[in-house]
């Protein structure tokens, strides 16, 4: 068995990029060499450059701050059995993790911010993508980027999204859809779940919002026990796929030059939308007209389970979020 090494202060320098790997001394059959890492300027991290791994397995990047500039301060290529954890990534024109061809990764208790996205993970087909427990602040986008974490054409199961505090401040970031699962398709019995989030904070896009499910199609992903208050333009949106549920979520936005509506059931893709369940939310959602617009049923996604067991008019207010998620 394959003992998992931990990534702590060891930099490698390779093809332009600063790459932490385990291990001392030279790398035999590589272009590597050594380095040591600054902790200069950020107390309680160690400085490093971006860091691109290829093909690496069983490997754990942990307490680094990495000011990405215009590379992602991690990217993971061909990977398994990677994590995540304890890091600070920061400062970046692109997004801060991107996941492309990997299974098996956790990313776990980081703070992301001032960055065009947080976790970007692209063509996943064996599933086991975890993100948890992490700190977003401030996705500065602009329109494709501009999520906290982004599921692009990931599949399988044991993939999970959950315990994570997202805020975008006003003036100092410009989100588009918060959560998004793009062409995405869990499993039976394990689906791609969205849970336990808080997200505070959206626009000014007029198309982001708050999570979105089955954009471009997909099929099994639970979006359950999330709170979001003006998360922009929509609260919780199924756009096409099957086998879809929003359960006990809490969802508030008062009147913005964005806001719509707060859940959405609507087919806009020429797959099917069926199997859809919508059960044991709270919204509370003013649109930009001053009008309460808590949820809108297409109709073309067929019969929706639980459309009636919701609370569309319910009295909760910003108050279910404080005023500030993350104080750094």
């Amino acid at each position: 068995m394959k003992t998992a090494v931990f990534i702590t202060y060891i930099s490698l320098f390779y093809l332009g990029h600063d790459i932490v790997l385990p291990g001392k001394g030279r790398i035999t059959n590589s272009l590597f060499y050594l380095k040591k890492i600054s902790t200069k300027g950020d107390p309680g991290y160690r400085i490093s450059k971006p860091i691109v791994l290829f093909n690496r397995h069983n490997i754990t990047i942990n307490g680094l701050a990495i000011a990405g500039g215009a590379d992602p301060a991690i990217t993971l290529k061909n990977c398994s059995n990677i994590r995540i954890t304890g890091n600070k990534l920061f400062n970046s024109t692109t997004v801060a993790i991107h996941i492309y061809q990997c299974n098996d990764i956790t990313v776990d208790h980081n703070f992301i911010t001032n960055v065009s996205t947080g976790v970007y993970v692209q063509q996943n087909s064996g599933g086991g993508i975890v993100i948890t427990d992490n700190q977003f602040l401030n996705m500065r986008g602009p329109l494709p980027r501009g999520q906290f974490v982004q599921f692009n054409n990931v599949n399988g199961p044991r993939c999970l999204i959950a315990n994570n505090l997202c805020e975008n401040e006003p003036g100092k970031s410009y989100a588009e859809d918060a959560i998004s699962l793009y062409m995405s398709n869990g499993a039976p019995g394990s689906p791609i779940t969205v849970r336990n989030n808080r997200i505070l904070g959206g626009g000014p896009s007029k198309t982001g919002g708050g999570i979105a499910m089955g954009d471009a199609g997909g099929s099994y992903q639970l979006v359950e026990n999330n709170v979001l208050v003006n998360p922009g333009q929509y609260g919780i949106g199924v756009a096409g796929g099957t086998n879809m549920q929003i359960l006990n979520n809490k969802i508030y936005a008062g009147k913005n030059t964005f806001t719509n509506v707060g859940i959405s059931v609507w087919n806009q893709y020429k797959g099917s939308c069926v199997i859809i369940v919508v059960r044991g939310n709270e919204v509370n959602w003013t649109n930009s007209n001053g009008v309460s617009n808590p949820a809108w049923n297409s109709g073309n996604c067929g019969a929706v389970e639980g459309w009636d067991n919701n609370v569309w008019n319910s009295k909760i207010s910003s108050g279910i979020l404080p005023n500030a998620l993350i104080h750094p």
